[in-house]
């Protein structure tokens, strides 16, 4: 039997975020892993373009095998939720200790949180769901 292979999304419901904030945190925190992979890839280069004719995304961008499979395959997400910052911040220390790609999104406060900058979500992985479980399992659903 084949692992599943998803991404867990955990959001911080104490914050009261109206529904179409909590979507673009989510959005932001579920390609994060990618997007910066990207920035950086840029922000090494010499050149403003350049030419990928020839090389496999997958090794310049450093894609895990899950990760791969996640992107060719049916994204599969799961959306969690927890009352507080320091619940958040711990998920986020117990998923990084287990090796997994953490990405914690932090909200300029521009239109919400009076100006503070504000932790608001954090995607884990994607990954298999037995390296994720035990971390996440115990959450509740969004």
């Amino acid at each position: 039997m084949m692992s599943e292979i998803k991404q867990v999304i955990v959001i911080r419901k104490d914050l009261k975020m109206r529904r179409g904030k909590e979507i673009a945190q989510c959005c932001h925190s579920s390609i994060a892993f990618l997007s910066n992979r990207i920035r950086h890839l840029i922000d090494c280069s010499d050149d403003d373009i350049f030419d990928l004719n020839g090389t496999n995304i997958e090794d310049i961008l450093c894609l895990s095998k899950p990760e791969i499979a996640w992107i060719k395959g049916n994204f599969a997400k799961i959306c969690l939720q927890v009352e507080s910052e320091e619940e958040l911040l711990e998920i986020n220390r117990q998923a990084k200790e287990a090796g997994l790609v953490c990405e914690l999104i932090k909200d300029s406060g521009l239109t919400e949180f009076a100006g503070v900058a504000t932790i608001t979500c954090l995607a884990i992985g994607p990954d298999y769901s037995e390296k994720i479980d035990p971390i996440t399992g115990s959450l509740r659903l969004y």
